[in-house]
């Protein structure tokens, strides 16, 4: 009874928001699920090379999340930042297709990653907007869902369409275009914004007197962000992983799917369960469970062994990404949620770069398991910050 109340009370355009990151990510997916395949394969590029285009990647988008973030609260106005950022990734999808080499892939992956960072912050914080404060745990997880639910039909296309054209990648990638465009459209005419962005005051969100309201627990999210990012490198090694157990190159795609599935199923139930539960708490037993996901991926490349190292990746995934978008939300005041978001993400995008690059090397050097059992290690670094905040939070109290 708890749960379906808490779908009812969510409003239309959260909803409407979900909806278009699963377009979006159905469209993103379809791509990356076999871009490590694509770059290794027919452009002959390294894992050292793979790990620097997705680290580059990821963290360009993290980083204009800054800007746009900043941008939005400036404007007091989110959805045009949105369209324009979804409507820039969905336009990249063709230069994937006609990529003759790595470089041309690294610009394609940059410029869509520009378009998931301009419309990242404005959209966390316009979610946050629109949902009521008793289910904004709830909201964050079911726009979570659904964005993750793209990422587990993205794969399954890629999937059918290289069995159905005999390993074609590009045509696959130029059939990524129709999901992102409808994306952009679904966001210009079923979403709205909240009435209360429009026609305030405009004031610098990066002013000293306005960045000084951001508090100590807000920073404190933002680090423990970036220790999330230092222990969860690339999901593309995850692919490569898959790989490496011999499974044909049609059905790799179906690791991700598999995580994905984990992911969208997980999300919501956890971001529910985030409304009433410390969050201190929920990120421990987030990070537990990435330790053992990633030590059982060194273990070895038996397809048993990295599903059910995939699958605790996604339940990981699952736990606490909703709850650290949350965490943001409720540290920061309204009319800097947009600017908080994009410092939480300009870190955490510096984190990713760092992680992914270093697992491309490590991955080189030294071989897959090495990777896992790293990323495992700074996965109990930031277990150890999370208890000790905890056990400092419980004694000055």
């Amino acid at each position: 009874m708890r749960t379906n109340a808490a779908f009812k009370t969510i409003p239309m355009s959260v909803w409407g928001l979900g909806l278009v990151s699963m377009l979006m990510d159905i469209s993103s997916e379809m791509i990356h699920s076999l871009l490590p395949l694509f770059l290794v394969g027919p452009l002959g590029a390294s894992a050292l090379m793979v790990g620097l285009i997705e680290g580059a990647a990821e963290s360009t988008a993290l980083i204009a999340k800054v800007f746009s973030g900043t941008l939005s609260d400036y404007l007091g106005k989110r959805k045009v930042l949105a369209v324009f950022g979804y409507a820039l990734s969905a336009l990249t999808k063709p230069l994937f297709a006609i990529a003759p080499t790595a470089a041309i892939v690294l610009m394609a992956r940059l410029l869509d990653r520009v378009g998931k960072g301009v419309r990242g912050a404005p959209r966390d914080a316009l979610v946050a907007d629109i949902a009521p404060v008793e289910v904004r745990g709830a909201a964050f997880g079911l726009r979570q869902s659904l964005d993750t639910l793209g990422a587990l039909l993205g794969p399954l296309l890629a999937v059918s369409l290289m069995l159905l054209w005999a390993n074609d990648f590009r045509s696959v990638f130029w059939m990524a275009l129709i999901p992102g465009m409808l994306a952009v459209f679904l966001l210009l005419f079923g979403v709205h914004e909240p009435k209360r962005h429009v026609g305030r005051k405009r004031t610098n969100p990066i002013r000293r007197e306005n960045l000084v309201r951001l508090s100590g627990m807000y920073w404190w999210v933002v680090g423990i962000g970036a220790a999330f990012a230092l222990a969860r490198f690339s999901e593309a090694f995850l692919v490569l992983r898959a790989q490496q157990g011999g499974i044909p190159v049609a059905y790799v795609p179906l690791v991700m799917a598999g995580m994905n599935m984990v992911y969208s199923g997980s999300a919501y139930p956890f971001g529910r369960l985030s409304d009433r539960m410390n969050h201190g708490t929920l990120l421990s037993l987030g990070l537990l469970v990435l330790i053992i996901a990633d030590l059982i991926l060194a273990v070895n490349d038996n397809w048993l062994t990295v599903a059910a190292g995939v699958s605790l990746w996604g339940l990981h995934m699952g736990m606490t990404q909703g709850l650290l978008a949350t965490m943001v939300a409720d540290a920061a005041p309204i009319d800097l949620r947009g600017t908080a978001y994009g410092f939480f993400n300009l870190v955490s995008g510096i984190a990713m770069l760092t992680a992914s690059a270093a697992a491309g090397l490590l991955w080189d050097r030294f071989g897959a398991s090495v990777t896992f059992y790293t990323g495992a290690i700074f996965a109990v670094l930031a277990l150890m910050g999370i208890v000790l905040k905890n056990v400092a939070t419980a004694t000055t109290s």
